[in-house]
């Protein structure tokens, strides 16, 4: 069985054609129009009240595009249902738009929910024209995840943007608060019952007997003016003499319509239709082809035609006529009774429709089928070939549900039974994967030796994801501890996983422990690459990743030698590897060797020849990350001209709401800003990044963001600010053993460094002194004192003679612009609201930092300096 990409149904994304002879609704659309001026209008009524229908003809009825996506109960999985989400928009915005939002559906599994959710209103926000978006059947949709989700979405998606949900049930979250600011607004099925006047129009514009107005308002009120009640009313009456009498008996509340829909409607059809109606009702959607794998004949085409002119609740999907579905209270009733009376036939029936999905590569309608129709060997079966696909889109959601649907007297096969406990790792069930793995450990442990050697490195490859998703080290320690020596190769299947779709660096995703580090990461990485070797697996997806992490690692702690030795190997293997998820690691990491030997030209050459590779074979976000660390390298050699150019074709901007799935990009830019002497606009950007990367636990982003802040509020010279923020930043190095982090900010970090360490470790100490500082503790003499140690010679005579821009703070620059324009000392203090001697008293300060003694020398050593750009 081939593996296949998840398909993204159209027939999902688009409005329903037109039916004709609709009752026009007037007063029912002039409601929802009304409604798009807010924030979200419900259409909440029981099956058959005209829900589809109306929205249907409100899409059409306002000749403008309206985003469209029909629900299922596949889309229970918060991956597919915002993937789906995202391209129903997608085809109504402006091709640059839908090119962007698109590239975040893709990227779906390499994100939090929430983390999609910023990117994907941020990109919304961007919107010129109202965009109406509805979404039908929104009852299938039971996980509280996407619930929560949604609601995030709905209180913070733009104005440009209105909602209207169609459902059966009330929504599971709360929406009084948008009610109260007159956001919301919800129609029930009181609403759209038909009028008495919509009533007759229905029966007067149908091909049906005439009626009186009596008997219409008689109908009307049995009905209650359900309009599937009208239309079954109308199929009766069809092939009846006796109107009235057939209006005084007739009962058509949605209450008991199961049973009328059966007896009434469908055992009147002729034979064949009633069989074809019979055996395809099963199917939620179809065209003619499953139709004949179904009824096991060739004549579905000629029916389906047949059966739409019967008007027997079948409706179109598209324009061309191809795809349909059945009424969803038409198909739950026949379906009712099928299970109820004829239950071999729904198996059987189930089967054939799975075969011909499978057969036609729609792999996830055919697990559902296989499930319901309680085949599990065939559903075991699918989901060997289809899973490693589900992992890589990361719908994961139902692939645990799939799991999850086999009965406990099913045996699932050894290697699919460590998949479920894999599954359940990366969905971050760990306790119910713990016990999995126990339970699995106790069933198979008597097995064959050889057996049980294979199904040990399974576990060792489960065991040890659990290990680095949960940070439990001492049931790995005790599991690794007692078959070092018994392992023999598993499946490869188990070692393909990519562990990576976004990330510059490994240590930024779960394997790599989101950046924190402790002996424990080293000791296990080593033992658990060692264990793989020594059977044949160094050259598995895993062992690379998990290589790359010590790569990364090692260079954190200053370890360099070590860092270069495992890159080596790294560099040996990247031939053979054509994930950009480790190849754009390893590039980034010889750059920063590179640049650490003092081989600038190299670093770029190699950012260029990646840009390159990058442009023909991969898609974003791995060119924009390239695009990034380009711009932090020009920005270190001080080209900001070209930095810039970088900045304006990532569209960057200081107005820019950034996200965390661009966060490296934006931490890039904020460099770029702070060079420019723009700290305020850099600092607002970190104060919005900040709160997400905490949120997302990423240890290595908090502390990068902490220092750009320190220093950055140094430059302003913010002094209790900038030392706040890198207490913060120390924090988290000292917990993780950070170094290169800080060394690598060079000259300026280390000023910062040594400023830290008198006004910390000094008696009295303006750390405890004063009340905003108060509570910051936790951060060693000994741990800093390391820190500067790691400085360079160079880099520490820098910091205490260099006048680098970063020591100069914003009111001298603007004092330095002044000059340059030629203003006297008067004139600086009325621009500046200063006294002339406060402004000589400044001057002063400006000269001895410059090592000056009048303007015309101060201009030419800041000119020199970079500081008038």
């Amino acid at each position: 069985m081939s593996m296949t990409t998840p398909v993204v149904l159209k027939t999902k994304i688009t409005p329903p054609p037109l039916k004709e002879a609709l009752v026009e609704r007037t007063r029912l659309l002039e409601w929802i129009q009304s409604g798009t001026r807010g924030r979200i209008s419900l259409v909440c009524a029981p099956a058959g009240f005209g829900k589809t229908t109306l929205l249907t003809q409100w899409v059409y009825a306002r000749q403008a595009s309206c985003a469209w996506l029909t629900l299922d109960e596949r889309d229970n999985d918060p991956v597919r249902f915002w993937r789906y989400a995202v391209y129903s928009i997608a085809e109504t915005v402006p091709t640059s738009m839908k090119s962007k939002i698109t590239m975040l559906a893709e990227g779906l599994n390499g994100l939090s929910l929430t983390a999609f959710l910023d990117a994907f209103m941020n990109e919304l926000f961007e919107l010129e024209d109202t965009v109406s978006w509805v979404m039908d059947d929104y009852h299938f949709i039971t996980n509280p995840r996407i619930h929560e989700s949604l609601s995030y979405f709905i209180e913070y998606m733009p104005q440009q943007l209105t909602l209207l949900i169609s459902t059966r049930r009330e929504l599971p979250f709360a929406t009084v608060k948008w009610l109260t600011r007159n956001e919301s607004r919800e129609m029930n099925a009181s609403g759209l019952q038909f009028t008495p006047n919509e009533t007759e129009t229905f029966y007067r514009e149908s091909e049906g007997p005439q009626l009186t107005e009596r008997q219409i308002r008689e109908l009307n009120e049995r009905t209650e003016g359900w309009v599937t009640g009208l239309q079954l009313a109308l199929l009766s009456l069809q092939s009846r003499q006796d109107i009235d009498c057939f209006i005084e008996q007739f009962q058509g509340s949605h209450r008991n319509v199961t049973d009328y829909i059966f007896h009434e409607v469908i055992s009147s059809l002729p034979e064949e239709v009633y069989d074809f109606v019979l055996k395809t009702s099963i199917l939620e959607q179809f065209d003619a082809r499953i139709c004949d794998a179904v009824t096991e004949d060739r004549e579905s085409r000629t029916k389906l035609e047949h059966i739409k002119k019967l008007n027997l609740f079948l409706i179109p999907l598209d324009e061309k006529n191809e795809w349909f579905r059945y009424h969803h209270l038409f198909s739950g009733s026949v379906r009712e009774y099928i299970k109820r009376q004829l239950p071999e036939k729904w198996d059987r029936l189930n089967r054939l429709a799975s075969l011909e999905f499978a057969k036609r590569g729609y792999m996830d309608e055919a697990v559902e089928y296989a499930i319901t129709a309680g085949d599990f060997v065939w559903v075991e079966e699918l989901l060997q070939g289809h899973i490693s696909a589900l992992m890589e889109s990361g719908e994961l959601g139902n692939l645990l549900r799939w799991f999850e649907s086999f009965p406990s007297s099913h045996a699932l096969h050894p290697e699919m039974d460590l998949f479920y406990a894999f599954v359940l790792v990366l969905t971050g069930r760990f306790e119910q994967a713990e016990q999995r793995l126990k339970a699995f450990v106790e069933k198979h442990q008597g097995a064959d030796p050889e057996q049980w050697k294979h199904l040990q490195s399974g576990i060792l490859f489960v065991r040890s994801n659990l290990m680095f998703a949960s940070g439990d080290f001492g049931n790995w320690y005790t599991f690794i501890g007692t078959m070092l020596d018994e392992l023999l190769p598993a499946d490869p299947v188990f070692y393909k996983f990519n562990y990576n779709v976004r990330e510059p660096y490994i240590r930024r995703t779960p394997l790599g422990l989101s950046g924190a580090l402790s002996p424990d990461m080293e000791n296990i990485g080593g033992l658990y690459l060692g264990v793989l070797s020594s059977h044949g697996l160094q050259e598995s997806l895993v062992y690379y990743y998990v290589k790359q992490s010590l790569v990364e690692g090692y260079y954190e702690w200053n370890r360099i030698a070590d860092s270069r030795k495992a890159l080596e190997e790294m560099l040996q293997a990247a031939s053979r590897i054509d994930l950009p998820g480790l190849l754009v690691p390893i590039l980034l990491m010889r750059v920063k060797l590179h640049l650490l030997d003092g081989h600038t030209q190299l670093a770029h050459d190699l950012l260029e020849e990646g840009l390159d590779n990058a442009g023909l074979h991969w898609k974003e976000p791995w060119v924009s990350l390239l695009l990034a660390r380009k711009m932090r390298l020009l920005i270190k050699e001080g080209k900001l001209p070209a930095a810039k150019k970088i900045a304006a074709k990532l569209g960057l901007s200081t107005k820019d709401k950034p996200t965390f799935q661009r966060e490296y990009e934006y931490l890039s830019y904020v460099r770029l800003l702070g060079r420019q002497r723009k700290e305020i606009e850099a600092l607002r950007l970190l104060e919005q990044l900040k709160p997400q990367s905490v949120r997302e636990r990423l240890v290595s982003s908090s502390a990068e963001i902490s220092i750009i802040q320190a220093l950055l509020e140094e430059q302003l010279g913010q002094r209790k600010a900038a030392l706040r923020a890198l207490h913060e930043a120390l924090l988290i190095g000292e917990r993780n053993g950070y170094i290169r982090s800080f060394v690598d900010e060079a000259a300026p970090m280390h000023a910062l460094l040594t400023r830290y360490t008198v006004e910390a470790f000094t008696e009295p100490s303006s750390l405890t002194e004063d009340k905003g500082l108060r509570e910051l503790e936790g951060v060693s003499a000994d741990y800093v004192h390391s820190l500067l140690q790691h400085f360079s010679a160079v880099e520490t005579e820098a910091a205490a003679t260099s006048p680098l821009i970063e020591q100069f703070s914003r009111s001298e620059t603007v004092l330095l612009q002044l000059i340059r324009k030629g203003a006297s000392n008067k004139q600086i203090a009325a621009e500046l609201a200063l006294s002339e001697g406060t402004v000589k008293v400044y001057l002063s300060r400006l000269y001895e930092k410059l090592g000056v003694s009048s303007r015309t020398q101060a201009l030419r050593a800041a000119q020199e300096l970079g500081l008038l750009l």
